[in-house]
């Protein structure tokens, strides 16, 4: 996997002031046949992504990146649904489960917890949050769980690192990737620079086994520091996109049917854009 440098002989001014913002949008896709299927995936899902996994899982992340917690608030919603959000601080670098050199590197697929040292400064601006919709068609059987997730940092740590942890984690059919760096900092000479590191795609900061698995595209404003991918997952086999039933239960027909639907959704949510019937 490429590497990808900081910018060389960059030495700050003080502290540094770029706040650096990776979002996603999740997607988990599936079929369930009957109302009662959809209550059960809703159900299900539910259970798998409350708010204390989606805790654990965000805890992981700010280890990870090298920040410590300062604040934690979670909320499990009726019927459906969780948020947490993280106030996080910047670790010394010395002592960060993950931190290198400063650069902007691709992080781990897995996390092992590590004691943490105490909190070093407050940076209000740094933060993590999750918030998860389940959701299912009332009439075609499709069901959907999406997952929105911020890691927003300033300071030397990066949220680049939580990239690959997080794709590993929530294992989905489609991810809309943004990455932003916004501000500027200072060099010791004055100058002021909008970007601490060389970076040309989101792409660079995914493992290999990841990238090729899914459809990727790319739309990266380079002048404003702003970039943005989505991945579609590649191999479609009809058993794993069922819930609650299997293929074999179903008719030719009837699997001819529930593919295009999970097809239609699938690449409507991948383009943003709905898809007419037979297209």
């Amino acid at each position: 996997m490429p590497s990808v440098k900081p910018l060389k002989k960059l030495r700050l001014q003080g502290f540094n002031n770029l706040t650096k913002t990776l979002s996603f949008n999740i997607y988990d896709i599936c079929y369930a046949r009957t109302p009662a299927h959809r209550e059960a995936y809703i159900a299900y899902i539910d259970e798998a992504y409350n708010a204390e996994r989606l805790t654990e899982i965000l805890e992981n992340v700010a280890q990870i990146i090298g920040a410590n917690l300062l604040n934690v608030a979670r909320q499990d919603y009726d019927p459906q649904g969780a948020s947490v959000t993280m106030l996080i601080s910047e670790d010394p670098i010395e002592t960060a489960a993950f931190a290198d050199d400063g650069e902007e590197a691709p992080g781990p697929l897995h996390v092992t917890k590590t004691k943490k040292d105490s909190v070093v400064g407050h940076l209000d601006k740094s933060h993590i949050t999750v918030h998860t919709y389940p959701e299912s068609h009332p009439d075609n059987g499709i069901s959907t769980f999406r997952a929105d997730i911020d890691v927003s940092t300033c300071g030397r740590i990066s949220p680049l690192k939580a990239l690959n942890y997080l794709l590993h984690t929530f294992e989905s059919d489609i991810v809309t990737i943004d990455y932003r760096v916004r501000g500027f900092t200072r060099d010791v000479s004055g100058k002021k620079f909008y970007i601490d590191h060389k970076i040309n795609s989101i792409q660079n900061f995914i493992a290999k086994e990841t990238r090729h698995r899914y459809q990727m595209i790319d739309v990266n404003v380079y002048q404003e520091n702003i970039f943005h991918t989505k991945m579609l997952l590649k191999d479609f086999k009809l058993d794993t996109y069922l819930f609650g039933t299997v293929a074999d239960t179903l008719t030719e027909d009837e699997q001819r049917t529930v593919e295009k639907r999970l097809t239609r959704e699938m690449l409507e949510i991948f383009y943003g854009r709905r898809i007419k019937k037979g297209a």
